[in-house]
């Protein structure tokens, strides 16, 4: 009986082909490639690496030293799920940087030099569930609707960031979010963001390393912990008035007395006008009167 006739030749040649899909055409150097998935984790890439099998559905660039995502060659992707870019010098503009994976369900993004997110840094990631922008001490801005179309999104941390305020819509409108990593941010605790902090009492979201979520401006806030300052806030909110306050009350106290004034003053020349016309008309009576006796 022949090689091929025995059933472990048959088992050795699928095994052989299995290796051989797992391969793929190619794999980028400096990295290690396995059925459906590249891992270039810590190889001091400085750039992209070229030669992805476009089958890829898993890809982890961590650790490495890669400042740009090219968004041509990461549409060429179109089937990656899962992308871990933590820990390299992404920074400043990643607009329409996605545009071509829209199948993404996981994006880590943490431990870069991300600047601000925009409406159009991650639009087209329709499927995300989960988003992993912490540990970026540069991002100081979130759009309000920078995640209007991940609704899918159920899992967002922004923690160890440099954000000081957060619109509440901007995560209230995700139907589907259960955690939200927030702590050790600059969180700025004014009355603006006293509706953010309101939600945080009310969601159902759950936050991560609660203890370490606490304000940080203004002076007589500082450290103390989120929501339970809401309470405080809420007070002082509701209470205080600032100068330009004053300034709308007095304005539109002045207005008031000057419409009553000239109100007033208006009804007293209609009254005198009508004293003298009544007056004068009960005295051409009295003429007529005489002329007629």
């Amino acid at each position: 009986m022949s090689l091929l006739g025995r059933p472990w030749s048959l088992s050795l040649m699928f095994l052989l082909g299995m290796r051989m899909a797992s391969k793929g055409i190619s794999c980028p150097r400096r990295c290690s490639c396995q059925y459906l998935e590249v891992n270039c984790t810590g190889q001091q890439l400085q750039e992209f690496p070229e030669d992805i099998p476009l089958d890829t559905r898993l890809l982890i660039l961590a650790a490495n030293n890669i400042s740009y995502l090219p968004a041509v060659e990461l549409s060429f992707l179109a089937d990656l799920v899962y992308l871990d870019c933590s820990k390299n010098l992404l920074g400043d503009d990643l607009d329409f940087t996605f545009i071509g994976v829209a199948k993404l369900v996981y994006l880590d993004l943490s431990f870069n030099n991300l600047t601000q997110v925009t409406f159009s840094t991650f639009s087209h990631l329709l499927s995300l569930v989960v988003l992993k922008i912490s540990d970026n001490p540069n991002l100081v801005a979130i759009e309000k609707d920078a995640f209007a179309n991940n609704t899918w999104l159920r899992h967002l941390d922004v923690s160890r960031t440099g954000l000081t305020f957060l619109d509440t819509s901007t995560v209230q409108e995700l139907p589907n979010l259960r955690l939200l990593g927030l702590s050790d941010n600059l969180w700025h605790c004014n009355c603006s963001f006293l509706d953010f902090i309101t939600w945080m009492t009310e969601s159902n979201v759950h936050f991560p390393d609660a203890d370490n979520i606490s304000c940080y401006t203004p002076a007589g806030l500082r450290a103390l912990r989120m929501p339970a300052v809401g309470a405080q806030l809420h007070s002082s909110c509701l209470t205080q008035l600032y100068q330009q306050d004053y300034v709308f009350v007095c304005l539109v106290g002045f207005c008031m007395f000057l419409a009553g004034t000239t109100a007033a003053w208006l009804a007293g020349v209609c009254a005198v006008i009508y004293e003298l016309h009544a007056s004068k008309g009960e005295e051409e009576e009295e003429e007529e009167e005489e002329d007629t006796a």
